[in-house]
């Protein structure tokens, strides 16, 4: 893509940001190959101490946890290596490296915050019982602060910091929660389009559900087309990042709307084919985000795990491909792998919640799985059409006519937008 800045209306320069590239892409031709990359680096708003992850170094049968302070290091080495679309923090994160340090400023990367933390995600503390209930709505961050560090931004403000922020939900078959959570999310909504915060919707599947649910894909999926045909305009989220529940759960939805952008989270750590299985098969049946946090945290070399990563998401490596180079490239580093690579090479079941109340079985598709059905987007690794665009914008629309050449789309929506926001 390229190294390309633009000019404010202030004369600082800025990046081309990766993910309004993509998006823009992607919504004007959803056979375009493009794929978007976020390491998910929030988990200290879930675990406490143990959020950063276990520390390489031990003392005897005691493992050791890296500090907040390591674990934001990784953080910059993630942001130079330049690899992700995204880089999500909490909002205390990235008030040190997005407002203070500037990191992003000149990176094509898009800092985002997780903008809730709803008790579905309150894990800190051994004898905390949170994840066993009905999850409640919560939310830590102020918009305001994350987006220019203060309690109120004047408009020329906002863009200084993070506008862009995950939201989360869970629906777990109760009226009087499920409610809740929506009416919050509404409130949300509002706010986020008043002050031009963007965000895009997790949907995590029930932690507590209070009534059976037979199919819980299925559940997911028709509670995220419900919640959000009642959502427009400003208010609609950029993407989604839900579980990976499987080939036909990916397909139904991806291929039910052709104007939302489907991801994946990327659930417990697992094995490295896991990682790399589970981002090849979700693109295959119409994903085009993955959102990875402990499969990249928990990797023996991060820097390394993404760069792979990256390659299987842009379709130049295969799973097994991509964990023998991944062996290959940890052993020229002298790093020792801690499992074999027959055992690395094994798929595993992954959970898909932060509580570990959900997982699927990843696997290699059969013969009868490969090929994709119905209207998900294929996934041929198709030359992506149109300039880079100018600024950090996402278009609201993109196929409002079918006569448009993929290039005219992809112009129309940037153009749109550059007159809505300046």
């Amino acid at each position: 893509m390229g190294n390309v800045t633009f000019f404010s209306k202030i004369g600082n320069p800025k990046m081309q940001k990766s993910l309004d590239v993509k998006i823009a892409r992607i919504l004007a031709d959803r056979s375009c190959s493009d794929f978007i990359l976020a390491d998910a680096k929030d988990a200290d708003m879930a675990y406490g101490l143990a959020a950063p992850g276990q520390s390489p170094e031990s003392y005897g049968q005691e493992a050791r946890f890296r500090t907040l302070d390591e674990y934001r290091n990784q953080i910059r080495e993630v942001i130079a290596q330049g690899l992700v679309d995204i880089v999500l923090m909490s909002a205390s994160t990235s008030d040190i490296l997005t407002l203070r340090e500037r990191l992003f400023e000149h990176s094509a990367i898009t800092p985002a915050i997780r903008a809730n933390d709803a008790t579905d995600i309150w894990l800190a503390g051994a004898e905390g019982v949170y994840t066993g209930l009905p999850s409640r709505p919560f939310r830590s961050a102020s918009l305001d602060y994350a987006m220019c560090g203060k309690g109120t931004c004047q408009p020329e403000e906002r863009s200084r910091g993070a506008s862009l922020g995950l939201y989360s939900v869970t629906f777990n078959n109760d009226l009087e929660r499920d409610m809740e959570t929506l009416l919050a999310f509404k409130q949300f909504r509002s706010e986020a389009a008043q002050k031009g915060f963007r965000y895009f919707l997790e949907v995590f599947a029930p932690n507590a559900p209070q009534a059976a649910i037979a199919d819980i894909p299925r559940f997911v999926n028709d509670h995220i087309v419900r919640t959000l045909a009642g959502v427009s305009g400003a208010e609609r989220p950029v993407f989604l990042k839900i579980p990976y529940f499987g080939p036909k759960a990916m397909e139904d939805l991806a291929g039910f709307d052709s104007s939302l952008v489907v991801g994946i989270l990327g659930g417990s750590a697992g094995t490295t084919f896991d990682a790399f299985q589970m981002l090849w098969e979700a693109k295959k049946y119409g994903a085009r985000v993955a959102l990875y946090g402990r499969k990249i945290n928990s990797s023996e070399h991060q820097l390394t795990f993404i760069q792979v990563l990256r390659r299987v998401a842009d379709g130049d490596l295969m799973p097994v491909e991509a964990v023998q180079l991944y062996h290959a490239e940890l052993k020229k580093l002298g790093i020792t792998p801690r499992r074999t690579l027959e055992d690395d090479l094994r798929p595993t079941a992954q959970v898909l919640s932060y509580d570990s109340s959900s997982s699927v079985q990843v696997k290699t598709p059969t013969k009868s799985e490969e090929k994709p059905k119905n209207n998900a987007p294929k996934t041929e690794n198709r030359t992506c059409f149109g300039n880079l665009p100018r600024g950090n914008t996402v278009p609201d629309e993109a196929r409002q006519n079918a006569n448009l050449t993929a290039q005219e789309k992809v112009q129309r929506n940037l153009e749109k937008l550059r007159k809505t926001f300046g």
